[in-house]
């Protein structure tokens, strides 16, 4: 059953199935938000935001139309939405959550070195990505991430297809300054610069 079956379907009255929905999307809002979160280090926050997505897209699903944008897209917008208010939220209560690390940490002698220098390597790219601007973050994880097309981006971010082009070249483009002190021309770059020809 496609997705705009789905939502027919529960917009008739079968709302059981609006679980099928939430189980389609639920791994990459998450993520998706998760990453957004991330710079603020309130990734702790990120399944209460992910629930909350769900529960204003169930309660405006009625208002959804297909014509306008996929479900996916429309979801992806209220995932930001959602995000940048308990930014905004976060940011004037002056909180900070310094310790909320998602990851569980093994201890450094049960890691085999390369795995230890590989998480050392991953972190350092998250955190570049982490130091965008919130449009260049948020465009180049639903393009890196989620693997989502330019229109679909543009509809998210409430930009034209040529400026989410331009977002990307921009972010790709300082998050190779920022880890060429680190990496120089080394495999993980060249992994990296092999994402900008996509």
């Amino acid at each position: 059953m496609t997705d705009s079956q789905l939502i027919r379907e529960i917009k008739d009255g079968n709302v059981e199935l609006y679980s099928e929905l939430m189980r389609r999307y639920q791994r990459k809002i998450l993520a998706f938000i998760y990453h957004m979160l991330k710079s603020a280090k309130l990734e702790l926050m990120a399944e209460d935001l992910c629930s909350e997505t769900f529960y204003k897209a169930y309660r405006s699903l009625h208002s959804f139309r297909e014509l306008d944008a996929s479900f996916s897209t429309w979801l992806y917008t209220i995932a930001r939405n959602t995000v940048l208010s308990e930014l905004r939220k976060q940011k004037s209560a002056h909180i900070s959550l310094d310790e909320s690390d998602y990851e569980p940490v093994a201890s450094l002698d049960a890691v085999p070195e390369q795995q230890v220098l590989r998480k050392e390597r991953m972190a350092m790219v998250r955190e570049a990505i982490n130091n965008l601007p919130e449009k260049q973050r948020s465009a180049l994880i639903l393009r890196e991430y989620d693997q989502l097309d330019y229109q679909e981006i543009a509809n998210i971010l409430g930009q034209t297809v040529s400026s989410v082009k331009s977002l990307l070249f921009r972010a790709r483009a300082s998050v190779k300054t920022q880890l060429e002190p680190y990496f120089g021309q080394t495999p993980l770059m060249e992994e990296y610069e092999g994402m900008n020809t996509r």
